[in-house]
């Protein structure tokens, strides 16, 4: 899955997405908003218009709110996050797709939103919020994306909401670059004395899903399969391009 985070890079995620044969979303992140020209739910309209018989754009997203950077959390900001965050969700709505959700300490915040303007679901990406919350979401059709957090063992809450949540409240992901699991990752100390931070890609995907698997006490092979199905469930476009044979990884 590839997703957009502003209308510039709109053609050329679709463009990866054909070339690897991977899926997209496209929309704007609310880390973006702040650099977002002033017609870009404009041109996120006019591009979900003009793809909208592409079977790999399956969401709209990262789209969503932040409000762990200070700045974003000001008023003037925040308020746009939220004028854009809406406009998306009811641009998702109106073409009938899911939506891929961006919710750092905004978790509350994101759902008065989806209450108000309903979406057809989708995946709340990189979740962290409490077992409340998550039980909210689940409730308006979503699914929670866990990923390399959930393998530092002091996350010790989200180990165990990750261990007790309902099976198909779950999809795995990397959110690569960003969240390295525990295996890659370096603290501030460890770089200070010449550690690098380990890379991380969508091949880490397996590991993590068993990282996962062992929480909960399952097979790997079994797990894998029940999120993948859980992924197709809130991205129902993926079915259409779905295979179960692995493909090499991209250069």
């Amino acid at each position: 899955m590839i997703p957009a985070v502003e209308p510039v890079a709109f053609e050329a995620v679709r463009a990866l997405a054909h070339r690897f044969g991977d899926a997209y979303a496209l929309g704007i992140h609310p880390m973006y908003v702040a650099r977002a020209p002033d017609d870009a739910l404009a041109q996120l309209e006019a591009a979900l218009a003009r793809h909208a018989d592409d079977p790999r754009l399956v969401a709209v997203g990262e789209i969503g709110l932040d409000l762990f950077v200070p700045e974003l959390t000001e008023a003037p900001l925040r308020q746009r996050q939220q004028l854009v965050f809406r406009e998306q969700l009811r641009l998702a709505r109106r073409h009938g797709l899911p939506v891929l959700l961006h919710l750092r300490r905004a978790v509350d915040a994101v759902l008065q939103g989806l209450r108000e303007t309903g979406v057809p679901g989708g995946i709340a990406h990189a979740f962290s919020g409490s077992r409340q919350q998550a039980e909210q979401l689940l409730a308006l059709g979503f699914k929670l994306g866990f990923g390399g957090a959930m393998t530092h063992e002091r996350a010790t809450r989200l180990r165990a909401l990750a261990a007790g949540l309902p099976a198909e409240a779950i999809v795995m992901e990397t959110d690569a670059p960003d969240i390295p699991p525990r295996w890659l990752y370096a603290t501030a100390g460890q770089r200070t004395h010449g550690a690098a931070q380990g890379r991380n890609e969508p091949g880490e995907l397996p590991r993590i899903g068993a990282e996962l698997a062992a929480l909960r006490g399952v097979e790997p092979a079994a797990w894998a399969a029940l999120s993948s199905a859980n992924a197709r469930a809130a991205l129902p476009r993926l079915n259409a391009l779905w295979t179960d044979t692995p493909r090499p990884p991209s250069p």
